[in-house]
């Protein structure tokens, strides 16, 4: 992204802080980053991927933000992104990422206007596909735009939402792809959503191999009409080393990685162990602060139901046990400190319950070493949504 020129930033206003700042001093509530930890996930991951002769395409609607983007290809080697919306696609393109896909369907005539416009950026620009009336609209659009459309048939692998569910239907609509004007077909997507948050790394497994059958299927039907696959992408957090060994995925999605939230933290990995204890770092947290002790028992700080998502839980206080967060209301949380130990204008880090929907309620990221504020990025592509 451009640089931002802090001089003309104001603290407590346009933004939570600027670069210098004492970490005691960000204004709440806020994300802040832990560079260090942060860093860490994200050349752990790229290290992963390459070992395993892996591409990773980074889940950029995790984060949102083209600075992280760029941090995730310079650290981690990634090939680009994958985003959920074309307005959320088109962040990216304009900010400078390479390879852009949409790993969703794209249907609406406008929408698809876009997307056909969106490789003017200079960016390689993909989609998924499970209709076969999609196709001509597809085409049409980048053969009036002059450009061209990479797309993937998508596989309903057991999330139950897009996607077709035989290898017919695969063969089929890629055929329609390869023969139209404009359009690429590019291989299969078949990331399985449902089950990354799954506690069991046993129940993962299970469901992945459904997912790994199916793709094999599909990949023997599309060979025998003389279609290969450039890309046969899914992996998320969950489950990432199960398509990477599966030795017919070749691009793993994996967002969350990078952040952690107290969700995907809970699940366990094959030896039964948090994978936020070992496998992964919290680096994502929601700042808050004290704001009320009226009551013994229970301090009030300023993150609320405006500051996070609770879609998947409450978020949990870091490094803490001596104070749980118990409820939440639009502007107000509520932390129970039955020791009485905190005491207003105390700083609290939580760990969000959903990183994603958490971090597109914000327009900044604080990212925090030592102690200090190192730097600024914003959330490029919040409220991307169309």
């Amino acid at each position: 992204m451009k640089d931002i020129n802090f001089d003309e930033l104001e603290v407590g206003y346009d933004v939570p802080a600027v670069p210098g700042m004492d970490e005691a001093d960000i204004q709440t509530p806020c994300l802040v980053l832990d560079l260090d930890a942060l860093e860490s996930n994200i050349k752990k991951m790229g290290d992963y991927a390459k070992a395993h002769g892996m591409r990773h395409r980074v889940h950029g609607k995790m984060h949102k933000s083209v600075d992280v983007a760029k941090l995730q290809e310079s650290l981690g080697g990634s090939c680009g992104v994958c985003c959920q919306k074309v307005s959320e696609a088109e962040v990216f393109a304009r900010g400078g990422i390479k390879d852009v896909m949409v790993s969703n369907q794209v249907t609406d005539l406008a929408k698809i206007d876009r997307l056909a416009r969106m490789p003017k950026f200079g960016a390689r620009v993909l989609c998924c596909v499970d209709d076969p009336d999609n196709v001509a609209n597809l085409s049409a659009a980048a053969v009036k735009h002059g450009t061209q459309i990479e797309a993937l048939v998508e596989i309903d692998c057991g999330a139950g939402r897009c996607g077709v569910t035989t290898t017919q239907d695969v063969v089929n609509i890629a055929k329609m792809i390869d023969a139209a004007e404009g359009l690429k077909f590019a291989g299969i997507q078949a990331y399985q959503g449902a089950m990354q948050h799954m506690d069991s790394y046993v129940d993962r497994s299970g469901k992945t191999a459904i997912a790994i059958d199916m793709v094999k299927d599909a990949i023997a039907g599309l060979k025998s009409v003389g279609l290969e696959c450039d890309i046969v992408g899914g992996g998320g957090t969950g489950s990432y080393y199960f398509e990477s060994n599966s030795g017919v995925f070749n691009e793993l999605q994996c967002g969350s990685y990078a952040f952690m939230d107290a969700d995907y933290g809970r699940i366990l990995d094959k030896d039964g162990k948090r994978i936020d204890e070992g496998e992964w770092e919290n680096a994502l947290f929601i700042l808050t602060t004290v704001m009320s002790h009226s009551k013994a028992d229970k301090a009030i700080v300023d993150a609320g139901l405006k500051a996070q998502s609770v879609d998947s839980g409450l978020p949990t206080i870091y490094g803490r046990d001596d104070v749980t967060y118990l409820k939440c209301s639009d502007e107000h949380g509520v932390v129970g400190d039955p020791d009485g130990v905190l005491r207003v204008n105390d700083k609290l880090k939580l760990v969000p319950g959903h990183c994603d929907p958490t971090c597109n309620v914000h327009d900044w990221y604080v990212g925090v070493r030592g102690g200090k504020v190192e730097t600024l990025w914003a959330v490029s592509a919040r409220g991307k949504a169309y």
